[in-house]
């Protein structure tokens, strides 16, 4: 089910002025970017971004896992452990030398750079940050086909999640709002 499982890592964009670090949120089951956050810095608040934009746009449901497979302080830092707590979000943290634990964010990261990245120079971060962002959010999130998902397109696999339970929160809503007023 959507919102629950999200996956997420790092990746180092070279740029004229150095590197921009992308740290993406990924939805394990609809393969979308949920949430994505760009930085000059390696820091926890890069993914404490990725991780927030995810859930301000309502893609991580209550007592959801977020996957990484990187043990380092960016994503097993105090503040990532603190969001975390506070959005009732469970993290999880692939071994130590196994790429295959986190194959869904590698292949993602591997899709833009190949198809976009490195396809020219990047003077400034700016610059590149702007291309990335347009990337996720123009092509990959809502026109390019995922194989893993029938290939079907991630943002529209997303709208059916919540087009098929939309009818069902109404009617949960409904019912509460009708023991409510035989109460009253």
């Amino acid at each position: 089910m959507p919102t629950y499982k999200l996956v997420g890592d790092i990746t180092y964009l070279k740029t004229g002025q150095g590197w921009l670090l992308l740290s993406a949120a990924i939805d394990l089951n609809t393969r979308m970017v949920v949430g994505r956050s760009l930085s000059g810095r390696m820091t926890a608040d890069i993914v404490v971004g990725s991780l927030e934009m995810a859930w301000r746009r309502g893609y991580v449901a209550e007592n959801a896992i977020f996957h990484s497979d990187i043990r380092g302080a960016q994503h097993t830092s105090r503040l990532v452990g603190a969001w975390a707590a506070d959005h009732q979000v469970r993290l999880s943290v692939g071994r130590t030398g196994s790429c295959h634990d986190n194959a869904v964010a590698e292949s993602f990261f591997a899709t833009p750079k190949n198809e976009m990245y490195h396809l020219r120079k990047w003077p400034t971060r700016d610059e590149a940050r702007h291309a990335v962002v347009e990337f996720i959010e123009s092509h990959y999130n809502r026109r390019r086909p995922h194989s893993t998902i029938g290939y079907g397109i991630p943002a529209e696999a997303m709208d059916g999640f919540f087009e098929r339970t939309e009818p069902m929160l109404e009617t949960a809503h409904e019912q509460a709002a009708g023991k409510l007023s035989k109460a009253a």
